[in-house]
């Protein structure tokens, strides 16, 4: 019993973080309102995934048609953890096999659509820094109140650099005692030379006495600090400005579901040559049918009465 309400208590905290973060996404940018938010982190193992399905949560939940995009293209993780497996993923969407209507499913969350990446796809940045591409992301902001794309770390490879260059924000997932410094600085100035609007950071895996409230921040001199709810209320994981980064810089789980399809068939390498030709020329991508033919209830489309 007392496990339970540990456990219970512990997802309170998370659920309570994860609303605070997505409150300060809206307050980022009042007159242009972020819709398209990527992911990642400095190396891999952070939780940068979790966060990403943690936050796409949230958003469904706030009412808001919500799109989560794996665009981790070699260690795809999302399906798993979402237990919502498609036939077609991004690349079909990219070489117009299909709308992205089409490739997007549905998932157990109401609101909340999932568009998977096809396995082994050959060149991952040079597709994703294709004109195609750019169209696609786009189309994806037209279509969804908010989009949440999962990337790789940016120590490890470029895709997250390209994609955030496209997207209205980014978001840097940092394991607490984890990454060294030097890779979270190195990292954020990666994103930094790309153009991306990081507009925070989210401190993850943080040790949180869930029982008594806590919540940790740190000072000016960067040390960090614990105070009692008495003081101010609970809050974890911790988020940066982006700003705290420049300053350093110049100093120095599982949702079991049915709704599983067949999994997505790998991308035959003698196609992406020609693809990637093709994808230099901007072909528009079919966007989503609009709120109004789709019922919010039963994710389906409507008919005519």
């Amino acid at each position: 019993m007392r496990r339970t309400s540990k456990k219970a208590a512990e997802e309170q905290v998370v659920q309570n973080a994860v609303k605070t973060l997505l409150a300060n996404i809206r307050f980022a940018s009042v007159d242009e309102p972020v819709k398209t938010v990527v992911i990642t982190s400095s190396i891999p193992h952070e939780g940068k995934s979790t966060v990403a399905y943690n936050l796409a949560q949230a958003m469904a939940s706030s009412g808001k048609r919500t799109l989560i995009v794996e665009c981790d293209m070699r260690r795809r993780t999302l399906a798993e953890r979402i237990g919502a497996h498609a036939r077609y993923g991004v690349y079909a969407v990219l070489a117009g096999q299909i709308s992205l209507e089409g490739a997007a499913v549905s998932t157990p969350y109401t609101n909340l659509w999932f568009l998977d990446s096809e396995p082994n796809i050959p060149n991952p940045a040079d597709i994703l820094s294709s004109q195609r591409f750019r169209q696609f992301m786009k189309t994806l902001h037209d279509s969804y109140d908010y989009v949440v794309i999962d990337t790789p770390p940016v120590g490890a490879f470029i895709d997250a650099a390209v994609v955030a260059a496209m997207a209205d924000a980014t978001l840097f997932v940092v394991r607490e005692r984890f990454a060294h410094r030097n890779e979270i600085v190195e990292a954020y100035a990666q994103l930094k030379k790309a153009d991306a609007n990081v507009i925070g950071a989210v401190m993850n895996m943080c040790k949180v006495e869930a029982n008594e409230y806590y919540y940790a921040y740190y000072n000016e001199d960067g040390k960090r600090v614990r105070k009692h709810k008495a003081e101010k209320s609970s809050f974890m994981p911790v988020q940066r400005s982006a700003t705290s980064f420049d300053a350093a810089a110049s100093a120095d789980k599982d949702v079991s579901s049915s709704h599983v399809a067949k999994p997505a068939s790998s991308v035959d390498p003698s196609s992406t040559a020609q693809f990637l030709a093709a994808a230099q020329t901007v072909q528009p991508v079919q966007p989503v049918t609009r709120h109004r033919d789709i019922d919010p209830y039963t994710n389906s489309r409507r008919h005519p009465s």
